[in-house]
């Protein structure tokens, strides 16, 4: 960019400036015109107002945002213009411009509303047009204080008003969704909502209805708009709950509403659960990350108090952009919900005389008493059987680095896993093998830009929404290949405009040896004639960009990670492993994985546990590394077993849910069978039931830390409240040192300083675990009468973490039964009738919705509610189940 000093005087017509040197040409590529009598060049294709902008001109506008597409709605930006003609003379235009659609060109003369008179009394009109109905309510709109209107109407508009008559109302307000209510008399047709909708989100929700004085922004209406559901959508992805009042159309079902009320310049879309709750002049603002997923989303805390009011979406344009998901902006109440703990609890047991133990209830204590009474418990454990570590996937990196030392150091095992769901040895070789010691790898930036992205184990939309969304985008704006590996093709993939590789759990294996070897096949689809599918698959991901996105579910297929990476050596695509828990990723870099060391050193290779043994201090001084175990632990599923056995005596736990895991009813057992439990844990918990020792722990609010994105990004969040609580790893710190074992991790900034020795400064660069060698397993057989189950979580479910958001709750996807019309017929069940999904264990009952996808295969809702894959039936995806018609009393979802 370059710019001149302006020229003397400030007339109000728009003229070329005249005298002076001769101005270079502009590059090809750029273009050079005036606006404010300063000269400038830009590169083609830039619009008016975004110039305007680079030179600290600030033009007022309610329509324009920098990530959608113009629109030129409002009006409220009109410049004045002149061109040049075909003989080069500058012509003015006969009216005033709408700067936010107008492109800059060559010898382009702009003046706004500081050099026009003409400009800004185009401006003051424009204005004066919109207030003419809008309510004089900013006292109780929860946008006083920081409305675009309020402050453009006092710098762009008249000093008095000259409307004397009566202002046009509506009942208000509208239910657009449980969460989003709508003030039509505030609107002023900007369009901004309904544009996020069509080109960011792609969910239809609301637009313009009518025409001229009665033209509104309001719900779909069905008679008005001659809008029907899309084709193949089901009952299913309407959310429920929902008053409809006396208007027909689509209620909101998005799972990125929230984003609506944030860009809207005025108070026309509000949140229910913050309307008329404060003003933004007296909340503070902390920067945060968000903590429901693994994409890392920027945020903003918003508190009064010492209460969080709300969340609104941070700017970060390597991220999520100015975008999050309704869970990361509403699901925070969780972290002061009434069942939060406040103090440790101990549970007293009574020996009686012929050696039976009594478990008391639990009580109040003392840190002191209770770090003591938990030190004691856990050495005498370890002494006898030994201790297991299970931390489960929700931790800070410098929490998960606490629990990986602290396991290796006092309590001597590798018995540590994260893993809080199905898992496998396999994944934990493939993470160690492809993912651990990575650093930054595949970015959101190289999925926008890539020209095919394989999705494996994956649902996007639902397991990493703001992903999600900068796939849609590469889609939409760059032509991104988005392909699929699932049993149908979901609404998320269809708004990706993605294709689906039809598979059956279990069987992605095949799919992915067979675009490693680029084999030629019809698809299975006869109507659409032969394609050479995989072949095309294949040669898409061979181009240079390509990307690979598997999500941590492949673990519940054997021989899938092996076929992942043999797909992934010949075709050449990149590989990122996108899990669902904002934790995992830090997990893994941090070492609590069985067979894995900080920063991705193996644990069985000996140069490794020198590199970690030195920056902890332990060892002897003649072998450094016999301080620290040598072999490989075992894994979550492993360590329950033992302990219900008694092959271990204990189990150290953080902020575990028993319902995550593959067999709940398993884990509780394997609890109950322990001699010690100690847990540490923000709320109260199915977990606190069993445990001898909770010891509370501060949620992310309230402390500081950092998120490991699923890129390799560390993101990282001040505490936003104050707060007497404590984060993990300083529990573990002062547990340690109860234990006389001193980890030296009392403060965050001693963390990372070990962190930054082990994982930045010190990245390994020996062996790496080798990649793992599983073969495929047989897909299981299917009889009559049963069916392979398919699931997946949704984004809003029955999750902890979504706890106390009643609002939220009410646009939730109603849970169903997916069958396709073969499989359907085979049990005798018709399109909204009721299924009865049963296994040994127990059954879930929900209503039937036809669907185009694999046969003999019925998918369900992880865990929403009536539907509780683990702890009903105790089953993981590739499971058979049995398959029958339901009835209204019997099975969870009846």
């Amino acid at each position: 960019m370059t710019t001149t000093t302006p020229a003397p005087g400030t007339g109000s017509s728009a003229v070329a400036p005249s005298g002076g040197a001769a101005t270079p040409p502009a590059p090809a590529d750029q273009v050079t015109f005036t606006i404010d009598d300063i000269e400038m060049s830009v590169p083609k294709g830039t619009l008016v107002i975004r110039a305007a902008e680079q030179i600290g001109i600030q033009i007022p506008r309610f329509c324009d945002h920098p990530l959608l597409e113009p629109a030129g709605a409002c009006r409220q930006c009109l410049v004045e213009v002149a061109t040049p003609d075909r003989e080069g003379n500058v012509r003015p235009m006969p009216k005033p411009q709408a700067s936010c659609t107008l492109e800059a060109t060559p010898g382009m003369v702009v003046r706004t509303q500081r050099t026009s008179a003409v400009a800004d009394k185009a401006q003051h009109g424009i204005m004066e047009l919109l207030l003419i109905n809008h309510p004089l309510d900013c006292p109780v709109c929860d946008k006083g204080g920081e409305c675009p209107l309020q402050n453009q109407a006092m710098s762009n508009g008249r000093a008095t008003s000259r409307f004397v008559d009566v202002k046009r109302t509506f009942p208000k307000p509208i239910a657009v969704s449980t969460t989003i209510l709508l003030d039509r008399e505030r609107c002023v047709l900007c369009q901004r909502c309904t544009r996020f909708s069509q080109e960011i989100a792609g969910d239809a929700f609301i637009d313009l209805q009518k025409r001229g004085a009665a033209q509104q922004i309001g719900r779909f209406d069905e008679a008005v708009l001659d809008f029907a559901p899309p084709a193949g959508e089901a009952p299913g992805d309407r959310p429920v709950g929902l008053a409809l009042e006396d208007e027909s159309g689509l209620p909101f079902a998005s799972y990125f509403s929230g984003n609506t009320v944030q860009i809207c310049p005025v108070g026309a879309l509000t949140g229910a659960a913050y309307r008329f709750r404060s003003r933004p002049f007296d909340l503070v603002s902390t920067p945060s990350v968000a903590e429901h997923d693994s994409s890392g989303s920027a945020i903003r805390v918003d508190h009064r108090r010492g209460v969080v009011l709300r969340r609104l979406a941070g700017e970060d344009p390597l991220v999520n952009e100015e975008w999050i998901t309704d869970r990361d902006r509403f699901a925070f109440t969780w972290q002061s919900a009434p069942d939060r703990l406040t103090h440790p609890l101990v549970r007293d047991r009574e020996v009686a005389p012929d050696g039976t133990v009594t478990r008391g209830e639990l009580r109040p204590a003392s840190w002191a008493e209770a770090l003591e009474v938990a030190a004691d418990a856990l050495t005498r454990a370890r002494d006898a059987a030994g201790v297991g570590v299970l931390p489960g996937g929700r931790l800070t990196v410098e929490d998960a680095y606490a629990y990986a030392k602290l396991a290796r150091t006092w309590l001597r095992t590798n018995d540590v896993d994260h893993r809080a769901r199905a898992h496998s040895a396999e994944e934990a070789d493939f993470l160690a093998h492809a993912v651990a010691g990575s650093g930054l790898g595949v970015t959101f930036s190289d999925l926008e830009k890539a020209p095919a992205v394989l999705l494996v184990g994956l649902e996007a939309e639902e397991e990493a929404g703001v992903t999600f969304l900068r796939l849609r985008k590469g889609a939409l704006r760059h032509g991104v290949r988005v392909f699929s590996v699932a049993p149908y093709a979901s609404r998320g993939l269809q708004r990706m405009h993605g294709t689906l590789l039809p598979a059956a759990p279990g069987t992605e294996g095949e799919w992915l040896d067979g675009i490693a070897a680029g084999d030629r096949v019809r698809t299975l689809d006869e109507a659409s004639g032969p394609e050479d599918v995989l072949a095309d698959v294949s040669d898409a991901l061979r181009r240079p960009g390509a990307v690979i996105l598997v999500g941590e579910r492949l673990a519940a297929t054997r021989g899938g990670y092996t076929a992942l990476l043999r797909a992934a050596a010949a075709t050449g695509a990149r590989l990122a492993w996108v899990p669902r828990r904002a934790g995992e990723r830090g997990g893994v870099e941090a070492g609590t994985l069985p067979n894995l060391l900080p920063g991705g050193r193996p644990v069985a290779d000996p140069a490794a546990r020198v590199d970690v043994a030195t920056v902890w201090g332990v060892g002897a001084a003649d072998d450094p590394h016999a301080g620290l175990p040598t072999t490989a632990g075992r894994d979550a599923g492993e360590m329950l077993d033992a302990l219900s056995v008694g092959q271990l005596s204990g189990v150290l736990l953080g902020g575990l849910e028993l319902d995550d895991l593959p067999d709940p009813a398993h884990a509780r057992r394997a609890l109950e069978a322990a001699d010690v439990v100690v847990s540490l844990e923000v709320r109260r918990s199915a977990v606190t039931e069993l445990a001898d020792v909770v010891l509370p722990v501060a949620p992310p609010v309230e402390r500081e830390g950092a998120f490991v994105s699923w890129e390799g990004r560390v993101r990282r969040f001040p505490a936003a409240l104050a707060s007497t609580a404590m984060p993990d790893h300083r529990v573990l710190d002062a547990l340690a040192d109860a234990a006389g074992v001193p980890l030296g991790l009392a403060t965050v900034e001693a963390v990372r300083a070990e962190l930054d020795q082990l994982l930045d400064a010190g990245a390994w660069d020996g062996a790496r675990v080798p990649a793992p060698a599983v073969e495929t397993a047989e897909p299981p057989a299917v009889a009559p009468g049963t069916a392979v189950l398919a699931s997946w979580r949704l984004l809003l479910d029955d999750a902890r973490g979504q706890d106390g958001e009643r609002y939220l709750a009410g646009t939730a996807k109603r849970p169903v039964a997916r069958l396709s019309a073969a499989t359907a017929a085979a049990v005798d069940v018709f399109d909204g009738e009721l299924v009865r999904v049963s296994t040994d264990r127990g059954a879930v009952t929900l209503p039937v919705v036809v669907t185009d996808m694999v046969d003999h295969v019925v998918w369900l809702p992880m865990r929403s509610p009536g539907s509780s894959v683990h702890a009903t039936l105790g089953a993981v995806p590739g499971d058979v189940v049995r398959l029958e018609p339901g009835s209204t009393d019997g099975g969870e979802g009846a």
